[in-house]
C-alpha cells in the first residue's frame, strides 16, 4: 500500500428516521473515527455526502477521507464516486463499512472484494466503481428472528441495550480500518476477524 490516502465510507441511510438502525452501524463507525482524530463533517453538495478529514500520524502518515454518503444506502456508489474521483482515489484504498446479516452481533470481518451478498450499498458501490475490488469492513448484525423480513430488521430502530453493543461494534470497525491502513490486511485479519 503506498498510496497514503483512503477513502473510507460509512454506508447508512440518512436523516433521523435511520438514525439509531442496524443498516447504520457504518456512519457510526465513521463518525467514531473523526470523533476520535478530533475531526468533524461538513456537507458536500456535489459529492452527495458529509465529508470530514483525518490525518494518522505516524512515521508515513495515512490521511482518511471519510464519508457518510446523502443518498440512501441503494444509491452510496453515486456518493463514493464522486468523493474517490474527486481525491483521485483507486478502488483498492476504498474502504466500505458496512452492516452484515451474514455475522452475528459482535462479529467482524474485514476482506478485500468479492460479492455484494444483496446488499444495496454495495452492489451501488461495485456498480459506480466498475469493481468489486476495495475492502469491505463487516459489521455483524445477525439473522432477524423468527419470519421477520430482512429489510424490516435491519431498519428497525434499535433498544438501549443493542444500541450500546453496536456502537461498541462500530469502535471496533473503526479500529479494523486504522490497523488494515498502517499494517495491511493479513495483520487486520488476524487480529479482527472473528
Amino acid at each position: 500500500m503506498t498510496n497514503s490516502t483512503y477513502l473510507v465510507v460509512g454506508l447508512g441511510n440518512p436523516g433521523p428516521a435511520y438514525e439509531i438502525t442496524r443498516h447504520n452501524v457504518g456512519f457510526w463507525a465513521v463518525a467514531d473515527l473523526a470523533d476520535r482524530h478530533g475531526s468533524s463533517f461538513s456537507l458536500n453538495s456535489r459529492q452527495r455526502a458529509e465529508v470530514a478529514t483525518v490525518t494518522l500520524p505516524g512515521p508515513q502518515p495515512v490521511k482518511l477521507v471519510l464519508a457518510r454518503p446523502t443518498t440512501f444506502m441503494n444509491l452510496s456508489g453515486v456518493a463514493v464516486k464522486a468523493i474517490a474521483s474527486f481525491h483521485k482515489i483507486e478502488p483498492d484504498h476504498v474502504i466500505a463499512i458496512h452492516d452484515e446479516l451474514d455475522l452475528d452481533p459482535g462479529r467482524l470481518r474485514v476482506k478485500l472484494g468479492g460479492g455484494d451478498n444483496g446488499h444495496n450499498g454495495l452492489k451501488s458501490m461495485r456498480q459506480h466503481l466498475g469493481t468489486g475490488d476495495f475492502y469491505r469492513v463487516r459489521v455483524g448484525i445477525g439473522r432477524p428472528p423468527g419470519r421477520q423480513a430482512a429489510a424490516d430488521y435491519v431498519l428497525a430502530k434499535l433498544k438501549p441495550k443493542d444500541l450500546d453493543a453496536m456502537r461498541v461494534d462500530a469502535a471496533v470497525a473503526g479500529d479494523a480500518v486504522e490497523t488494515l491502513v498502517r499494517e495491511g490486511l493479513t495483520v487486520t485479519q488476524n487480529k479482527f476477524n472473528s
